[in-house]
């Protein structure tokens, strides 16, 4: 048990301490005594209420493209005054500022109108500060999900603008004044980004209306956007009638810029380098067909990967077709031509006199028409020797062998090929003996 001079002090503190918390409920009481907080705090019905927003946008989680939905945690500050809520400080022993919740007191009903979930609330119903001149200072947080059209045109080196658009829905331009706040004399005219945007409610007092983590108010940067521009103006509504009051708007605009280094390492570059393979193939010799077209096929594939990818990124949308998505689809035709080239190579390749016959319609361009535009002169065919009839090459042939269109068609090789495949067969290499003995005989 507390004894000595201690008890006297402590008993001292609780009294003051009772007597400023019955301050503020005695204010209270006497302010909320027969006010409605569903009557607009006009005096006069011809009196328009100024209602001034800022925005101060914490963090832009994310953007997306699919849905066109743009996702921002913000916090919204109006200000308006409230003649209902006046009182003397001197009244009330020097108090300046009433924290009062925010259901017991009038408020503009100004929420999001583009949202894209159907929530028009704030997360979080905080208190208001009251002035003794009865100007209401709220500060709610929110978290919205806005409308935002994406134009993918120029995919990942695009830049998207969007906007959270706030309007009171009960309320006209007869009845209350949206307008941006001003600080020191100038229209804040953008987005408000700054680790100072809560210092007054700081210094208020008021702990329920600030961040936890306040020296940390920067906003947290997106890996994947970038914030360009941030402007902001009043709109009115322009479908109103001419003889009935339109709704004001306040737009907060966000232009932003994607950052690309992942879409160019992961997407970009791939893509080009595995499209430079398919010029490769050319290099290739007539004979390796098969290998020319696999590694087109190959080519062809991760192309079509490639593209999957991205179409899985955009929006749905034919009003606009990605750079990018015309660049792969550009690449999977000449691909296909690859493809198709090395199918036909392989083909002629193949081809000799036992399994194919030239039309006349291609001699004629290949071997007349075409020499000629080309400037070309084609050697005559030399006359064929007559061979010696004493020694007779083998099977009557005048290279000393036959050659079948059956073995040709079988082996799968052409007739030149074949030829330089048999050179070691008796019937020339007998016939190439005998006539260098007979040489150095008569030598």
């Amino acid at each position: 048990m507390l004894k000595g001079p201690g008890l006297p002090l402590l008993l001292l503190a609780v009294c003051l301490g009772a007597e400023g918390r019955n301050q503020e409920e005695r204010l209270l009481g006497d302010l909320m005594h027969n006010y409605n907080p569903h009557l607009r705090p006009a005096e006069r019905d011809s009196d328009v209420v100024n209602v001034s927003l800022k925005l101060t946008l914490t963090n832009l989680i994310s953007l997306n493209e699919r849905e066109e939905a743009l996702t921002t945690n913000v916090w919204i500050e109006m200000q308006w005054c409230d003649y209902r809520l006046r009182w003397d400080p001197q009244d009330y022993e020097g108090l300046w500022v009433l924290r009062v919740p925010s259901t017991m007191v009038w408020r503009p009903d100004v929420v999001l109108e583009n949202n894209v979930d159907g929530v028009f609330e704030v997360a979080l119903y905080c208190n208001v500060l009251v002035s003794p001149d009865g100007c209401v200072y709220w500060l709610p947080p929110a978290i919205f999900r806005s409308s935002c059209p994406v134009s993918v045109t120029y995919f990942p080196f695009d830049w998207q603008n969007c906007s959270l658009v706030f309007q009171s829905q009960t309320y006209s331009t007869n009845e209350i004044n949206l307008q941006l706040s001003q600080e020191d004399g100038q229209t804040i005219e953008w987005i408000f980004i700054d680790p100072e945007a809560f210092t007054a409610a700081l210094q208020l007092g008021d702990r329920r209306c600030t961040p936890c983590t306040h020296p940390g108010l920067l906003p947290t940067e997106n890996g994947e956007w970038a914030i360009r521009h941030r402007p902001a103006k009043t709109l009115l509504d322009v479908a109103a009638p001419t003889e009935e009051a339109g709704h004001q708007k306040v737009v907060f605009y966000l232009l932003i810029q994607r950052k690309p280094l992942f879409y160019v390492i992961n997407i970009i570059a791939p893509c080009v380098l595995i499209s430079s393979v398919a010029i490769l193939i050319y290099f290739l010799p007539a004979k390796a067909g098969g290998q020319k077209c696999t590694v087109a096929i190959n080519v062809l594939l991760a192309q079509t990967v490639f593209l999957f990818l991205v179409a899985k990124k955009v929006p749905e949308t034919s009003q606009a077709v990605p750079l990018i998505s015309k660049y792969l689809t550009f690449l999977l035709v000449v691909t296909i031509l690859i493809v198709v080239n090395a199918v036909v190579v392989l083909n002629v390749s193949l081809r000799s006199p036992h399994t194919h016959s030239m039309a006349r319609g291609v001699r004629k361009v290949f071997l007349r028409l075409l020499p000629q535009l080309l400037r070309m002169h084609i050697r005559p065919l030399a006359p064929v020797a007559v061979q010696d009839t004493q020694h007779p090459l083998q099977n009557g042939s005048p290279t000393g062998w036959s050659l079948t269109a059956g073995e040709e068609v079988v082996l799968g090789l052409p007739r030149s090929e074949l030829l330089f495949q048999q050179r070691q067969h008796n019937g020339l290499r007998k016939a190439r003996s005998q006539g260098r003995a007979r040489r150095c005989a008569a030598a």
